[in-house]
């Protein structure tokens, strides 16, 4: 099974199992000759990797990307697309025998089973996994060199995790260094005082035997006015595809967003402006997109990630094969918030979308 985003002359296919030998992506339509750093690619990987401080599962990988095509002398070349794999090597697919034919709430197992003939596989989520988020950063990665060396940069940070929230991204003056310097944090926050708190309530959560989920919050500052189309392929609709690829994801807002249903027009309109010789805004409630097309504005966008639906507390639910009622417990290794390790896949997500408008 294999997943594809397309746009433009870009093309993202992600492939593989979460319990398989392995996982990985091909991307095609890239520019070539475009210099790539692999230690950048790492670094940005490992922003996905669980903490080591029980709030995230014990699954441990390595993630090391193998790259078998598409590039050479650390430039990626001309005809030949970009392929990197990813060993899975601490699967526990034991944990998941016993609850082969029982939809877990929060899953996809059922709809799963439905949609692809009984054939699907279960083991860790198969590939509805989280693990295939390993690939997606790795293009991710990628894109936001790419995306560099036009000028354009981008990051994201932990908005909010329940109802504990961070400070916003400035919508008007965020820098490229405050996106840079929030990543290398251990939670990505802008407010680090914040970070005990929402620790603690993680901990708690895991004590509990429950999850908690959140919001992440992405700014990509440089874009230039005049990309995207009205419609059906606005910029908007592009990069909801690619972030809706995250499997946690649930929701999704620009600018504003739904705030903008409680305003008058006189409060979300954003008063046009000329400042150093360019048209700005200002404020930015649109959040840098208008008709589909970019403003030139910095770029926000706030996605909802669901709470980790894989908890340990007995829960309703059916024997699909047996059409019978069951208790289910979840075993295994589990995120009790999946937010944190979300900041780079949302951010890996929206840098392919905002990649495929230079390709």
């Amino acid at each position: 099974m294999s997943s594809e985003f397309k746009a433009g002359a870009l093309s993202v296919n992600i492939f593989g199992e979460s319990h398989g030998p392995a996982i990985g992506v091909v991307i095609d339509g890239l520019p070539a000759g475009e210099e790539l750093d692999i230690n950048r690619i790492t670094e940005f990987m490992a922003r996905r990797a669980p903490k080591k401080d029980g709030t995230s599962t014990r699954r441990s990988e390595p993630d090391v990307p193998e790259i078998l095509s598409g590039v050479l002398d650390g430039k990626i070349i001309e005809g030949s697309p970009l392929c990197a794999v990813i060993k899975n090597t601490d699967q526990h697919s034991v944990d998941y025998k016993s609850i082969s034919h029982l939809a877990r709430p929060g899953h996809s197992d059922y709809t799963g089973y439905v949609r692809y003939n009984k054939s699907n596989d279960l083991s860790g989520g198969g590939h509805f996994s989280g693990r295939l988020t390993a690939p997606l950063c790795f293009a991710g990665a990628v894109a936001e060199q790419i995306l560099n060396h036009i000028g354009i940069f981008t990051g994201a940070h932990i908005f909010k995790i329940k109802d504990i929230c961070d400070t916003p991204f400035d919508p008007i003056k965020i820098t490229a260094e405050q996106l840079e310097q929030v990543k290398s944090r251990y939670l990505p926050l802008n407010d680090v005082s914040k970070d005990e708190e929402m620790r603690s309530l993680i901990l708690d959560c895991a004590g509990n035997l429950d999850s908690v989920g959140g919001i992440v919050e992405y700014c990509a500052i440089g874009l230039p006015a005049g990309f995207g189309d009205p419609m059906f392929d606005g910029m908007e609709n592009r990069i909801s595809q690619a972030v809706f690829g995250v499997p946690a994801v649930k929701g999704i807002e620009f600018g504003a967003g739904f705030a903008s249903a409680g305003m008058y027009g006189s409060e979300n309109n954003d008063e046009f402006c000329i400042e150093d010789n360019e048209v700005r805004t200002r404020t930015n409630n649109h959040g840098g997109i208008l008709g589909g097309i970019s403003s030139g504005m910095p770029l926000i966008l706030r996605a909802a990630i669901k709470p980790t639906p894989s908890i340990s507390r007995p829960q309703k639910t059916v024997d699909y094969t047996t059409m019978t009622e069951q208790e289910l417990i979840i075993k295994g290794r589990h995120d009790p918030c999946i937010v944190p390790r979300a900041v780079p896949c949302i951010e890996a997500a929206a840098n392919i979308a905002l990649l495929s408008y230079f390709c």
